[in-house]
């Protein structure tokens, strides 16, 4: 038996803990904060995040806590105009084998904990921020920010974008700061009006700027969030902001989105950060997952999506693996890995530019190809991404 450390113990980590005790490792995670626990708001889980969930056996515990979304709806965010919407209900199913949903971010980390802390391979460390490792043929040895050590036969990296695992691994400086300002907030749904609660996701498109709200926790909350492409270069994360500041950056919305604007409250404040693709994420007996591996902006709404993907991977590269074979097992991992990540992070950026942010000509060039596409087309556009059920299926060395 082999023995994994991974920091981190986000959604990523504790998905690849669980994948890699079920093919037969020990795993430690080593969770930087004194708690296991999920900050955030709401996240959306397409199908190819399910089938990893399925995978896992999580399937149906987190499809218990979902809300399951009628359709995609892009809007114009000044005239209140439907620019397209995609159907997500049986149909689309039907063609991905799973279906599309929303949930808050605590609905997904909870069933993953718990699932750890049932699973008598795994080991959770908490107050243990990873502060750097060393490495030789034979075994890693991780340092904790108090002192200690662990010592494992490999070590992955999901420690988030600001990874400590990748500072040493790749090297590559700070984040890139991408110049977007995003505000968050989740309110009961008892305060928003019933007409207003759709069961979409929904995105009003402005000129260098969007807002997209759904709801979440079992239909109990809005989750709103507000972009604002305000060329900002300062990172900041989870900054509280008050509710009139927000209103007052968002003044074209129309009159729907912003009523709904209107109601958020106890507002947080981001500045959106990602990275460039890189081909190697993988040193020897170290690896990097998620977003330590391949961060994204979040307009493509696959983050946690494509974490679950790596941790189902990793688990499949590395079941049954003897401790001298690890490295190269990782290697298979990585290049597995590499060309599909690497496209979702070129579509998130893409989208927040040519999507939900033009102006002008670009905005009703944009308006007049949304407008022509059948549901076919969208089906077949998102095809890629949605539908994929092989990341899992790398063919080892």
């Amino acid at each position: 038996m082999t023995h994994a450390l991974i920091a981190g113990g986000g959604i990523g980590g504790l998905a690849t803990a669980l994948a890699l005790s079920r093919g037969g490792h020990h795993v430690t995670v080593l969770e930087r904060e004194d708690v296991f626990a999920e900050i955030g708001a709401g996240i959306q889980l397409a199908p190819n995040a399910f089938h990893a969930l399925n995978l896992l056996g999580l399937g149906q515990e987190v499809r218990a806590r979902a809300v399951f979304v009628d359709e995609l709806r892009l809007m114009d965010g000044t005239t209140g105009e439907k620019l397209v919407a995609m159907p997500l209900t049986e149909r689309y199913r039907r063609r991905f084998g799973n279906p599309y949903a929303v949930v808050h971010r605590r609905d997904l980390h909870t069933p993953l904990l718990s699932a750890c802390r049932a699973d008598d391979g795994v080991e959770l460390v908490a107050g243990a921020a990873v502060d750097g490792y060393v490495q030789d043929t034979a075994r890693v040895t991780v340092t904790t920010a108090d002192g200690r050590t662990f010592s494992g036969d490999l070590l992955v990296g999901a420690d988030g974008i600001r990874s400590t695992v990748r500072a040493r691994l790749v090297g590559d400086g700070a984040p890139r700061v991408c110049g977007h300002t995003i505000y968050r907030s989740v309110i009961p749904i008892e305060k928003v009006p019933p007409r207003l609660r759709w069961n979409a996701v929904t995105l009003w498109a402005g000129p260098a700027w969007h807002f997209v709200h759904y709801i979440i926790g079992g239909g109990r909350y809005l989750n709103l969030a507000a972009t604002l492409d305000d060329g900002a270069r300062e990172p900041v994360s989870g900054r509280p902001t008050r509710r009139d500041v927000v209103r007052g950056r968002f003044p074209d919305l129309g009159d729907t989105a912003g009523l709904l604007l209107g109601l958020g409250e106890r507002w947080r404040q981001w500045v959106l950060c990602d990275r460039d693709p890189i081909d190697v994420w993988t040193d020897g007996r170290v690896a990097l997952m998620g977003d330590a591996a391949h961060p994204m902006l979040q307009y493509a709404a696959q983050g946690a999506c494509q974490a679950l993907e790596d941790a189902v991977a990793l688990g499949d590269v590395l079941a049954g693996t003897a401790a001298d074979d690890v490295a190269r097992r990782l290697e298979t991992y990585n290049v597995a890995r590499r060309e599909r990540t690497a496209r979702t992070q070129l579509l998130a950026r893409e989208m927040g530019t040519r999507l939900y942010h033009p102006a002008g000509g670009r905005a009703r060039e944009r308006n007049a190809m949304l407008r022509s596409l059948t549901e076919d087309d969208l089906y077949d556009k998102v095809s890629w991404l949605h539908g994929a059920k092989d990341f899992a299926r790398a063919e080892r060395c």
